[in-house]
C-alpha cells in the first residue's frame, strides 16, 4: 500500500500545482497590458487586410500600367540548361510592393499623426479629455484590489462581496 499512498500524494500535489498555475495564468490575463496587447494584435490583423487590399487593388494595377503586367514575377527568368529556373522578378515585385506600401503608410498614417502631435504641442489642438474623477476613483479602487489579490468580489451570485482588510469596520448602530 505504500506505493498507492505515494501515487495518491503525487496526484494531489500535481493538482495543487496545476491550481497555482491556473491562478497565475488568470492573474496574467487580468493585467491591463495583456488586454492592450490583444487589442493591438486584432487591430494589426485588420490593418493587414487593409494593406493587402491596397496592394491588390491599387499597387498591382499601377505596376501593371507601368510594366505591362500586374506583377514582375515572370519579367526576368534565369534558367541554366535543364535546371530549375530562378525568378528574380518575384523578389523585385515584393520589393516594389514593400516600398510603395511603406510610403502609403507613412503618408496616410505616420505623417498625419506627427502633424497632430505637433499641433497638440503648440496648443492648437486640444489634448484628449482626462477621465472624470469618478472613473479615476474606480480605477484606483480596482488597482488596490488587484494589489491585494482580490479576485472573488462579486463571484458568488447573491452573496455580498467580502470587505478588504484595509477598510475599517462599520460602527455599530444604536
Amino acid at each position: 500500500m505504500p506505493q498507492l499512498d505515494a501515487a495518491t500524494s503525487a496526484v494531489g500535489s500535481g493538482a495543487k500545482g496545476l491550481a497555482k498555475v491556473g491562478q497565475g495564468f488568470k492573474e496574467f490575463i487580468s493585467r491591463g497590458n495583456v488586454v492592450d496587447l490583444a487589442v493591438g494584435v486584432v487591430i494589426g490583423a485588420a490593418f493587414g487586410e487593409v494593406v493587402k487590399a491596397f496592394v491588390e487593388a491599387i499597387l498591382n494595377p499601377l505596376i501593371g500600367w507601368i510594366f505591362g503586367q500586374p506583377n514582375l514575377d515572370q519579367i526576368w527568368t534565369i534558367a541554366p540548361d535543364g535546371k530549375v529556373p530562378m525568378y528574380p522578378g518575384v523578389v523585385l515585385t515584393q520589393l516594389i510592393t514593400f516600398v510603395l506600401t511603406a510610403a502609403a503608410i507613412y503618408f496616410c498614417v505616420v505623417l498625419p499623426l506627427n502633424a497632430l502631435a505637433a499641433r497638440r504641442k503648440k496648443g492648437e489642438e486640444p489634448e484628449p479629455a482626462a477621465p472624470a474623477e469618478d472613473i479615476l476613483l474606480l480605477q484606483e479602487i480596482r488597482d488596490l484590489l488587484a494589489q491585494q489579490g482580490r479576485t472573488d468580489l462579486g463571484s458568488t451570485p447573491g452573496a455580498p462581496p467580502s470587505v478588504p482588510p484595509s477598510v475599517p469596520p462599520a460602527p455599530p448602530r444604536a
